[in-house]
């Protein structure tokens, strides 16, 4: 019976977290991570990610650990680290091997365990390297002593609607009796249900696609928003236009970041190069969100016509309302902003100022310093509490005759304040 099941996490981040509570609900769950901090947050009920409650935390069954040898013998080991690129935008598998080889020391061929995996892979990456790895290092045979699993993480940070439990969650299986028990585990979790997708390689496929096309399609619209800032068109007066058809797919343009959206298409892109095929589309609407940054930071020092400005940036996160700057492409407008000489402030209330200056070099603080006004202050960042913001909390930002610039769109299109400058998309 699937009551039955021991199962570890192994990585317990913004996907393996809310995965290891919602499964230790039906089953006994162990979550295993190598950062002793985090281990020693999660026990005092703190999460860093502001996934999950401190009272979900504080009622779980859960056991956390980060020393894999306290881990008892498990049915299923679930591998949920994660998957950049390097320097040159090539995928690090470096992180998902190591935790392959943590699993392959933990395995006991007696319970013919099954090792799924949920972090994002081009396909062929769990069968033709994890499988082999977890041999070599376990002394087992895989399809005999050990089978292996594939079911795509769909986690969106500080998204409250697609959690865990009510997303559908497609999984693949060596062999159909592990799609099986696979479909039985997740689906004793989540109210959206299970899809059992025909191989591994097209559950990797499906998931690596899903964040491609929203990159392509959130490429297409950064590249109208450049084509019609040449004709003093605001983007958003034109999107506001053609949303009215009914088949108009409703993307935004804007800065590109994250974990995910950000990375994974060079996975697809680096798996087509190894087979010989040139991925021309893909690579086209990563440069297009990649070029984003500094594309509207020459617009925005062009708009605001000054010398050395002092430049406040509201947000450094790669997304609003979550406290996550992986990958955040506000750094790159920082960047490119102090390239051009401005003298750049950056607040934001739900960053770590530590991962900040560690990641990015960037100091930060959560809010504007209060005895200074700025040249130009930038919504990069939506959250809530800057968009709630009216003309007199701008003003009080803003030096006599300074800019408003609005890269969300969030704010300007409603000011009635016509002495306040405003730029946006």
């Amino acid at each position: 019976m699937i009551e039955n099941n021991t199962i570890v996490v192994v990585g317990l981040g913004y996907v393996g977290l809310p995965l290891a509570i919602a499964l230790a609900d039906r089953f006994t769950v162990w979550g295993l991570d190598v950062d002793a901090e985090r281990i020693a947050e999660l026990q005092r009920h703190h999460d860093r990610t502001h996934e999950v409650s401190a009272d979900r935390l504080a009622g779980t069954k859960l056991s956390l650990t980060q020393d894999p040898a306290a881990c008892p013998p498990a049915d299923i080991y679930i591998v949920t680290v994660p998957t950049p690129v390097d320097a040159e935008n090539k995928p690090d598998l470096s992180i998902v091997l190591a935790a392959t080889r943590t699993v392959a020391a933990m395995l006991d061929g007696a319970r013919k365990p099954i090792v799924v995996y949920e972090s994002t892979v081009y396909p062929g990456v769990t069968e033709e390297l994890c499988g082999p790895e977890l041999e070599r290092v376990s002394g087992l045979a895989c399809g005999a002593d050990f089978f292996l699993g594939y079911s795509p993480e769909r986690i969106n940070p500080g998204d409250r609607e697609h959690t865990v439990d009510r997303i559908t969650k497609v999984v693949a299986g060596q062999t159909e009796a592990v799609a099986a028990r696979l479909a039985d585990v997740y689906g004793a979790i989540t109210s959206g249900g299970t899809f059992t997708a025909k191989s591994i390689k097209a559950a990797e496929a499906a998931k690596v696609i899903e964040n491609a096309q929203r990159d392509i399609n959130i490429a297409f619209m950064n590249e109208i928003a450049t084509i019609f800032a040449k004709l003093d068109v605001s983007v958003w007066d034109v999107l506001s236009a053609a949303n009215t058809k009914w088949n108009f797919l409703p993307f935004r343009p804007g800065l590109v970041g994250g974990h995910c959206i950000g990375v994974d298409p060079y996975y697809l892109a680096y798996r087509a190069e190894v087979l010989g095929r040139e991925p021309r589309v893909i690579l086209a609407g990563r440069s297009t969100n990649d070029d984003m940054a500094a594309w509207v930071a020459g617009e925005i020092d062009r708009a605001a016509g000054g010398e050395r400005p002092r430049t406040l940036v509201l947000g450094l996160t790669f997304k609003e309302n979550v406290p996550d700057l992986r990958n955040s492409k506000v750094a790159d407008l920082v960047a490119a902003l102090q390239t051009r000489g401005h003298d750049v402030t950056v607040v934001d209330p739900l960053a770590n100022a530590a991962e900040a200056n560690h990641e990015y070099g960037i100091a930060i603080s959560s809010e504007p310093p209060a005895d200074r006004r700025f040249n130009i202050v930038i919504l990069a960042v939506p959250h809530t509490q800057y968009c709630a913001m009216d003309e007199q909390a701008i003003r009080a930002l803003l030096t006599e005759g300074g800019l408003f610039a609005d890269i969300p769109g969030a704010i300007a299109p409603r000011l009635s304040d016509q002495t306040i400058r405003t730029w946006t998309l």
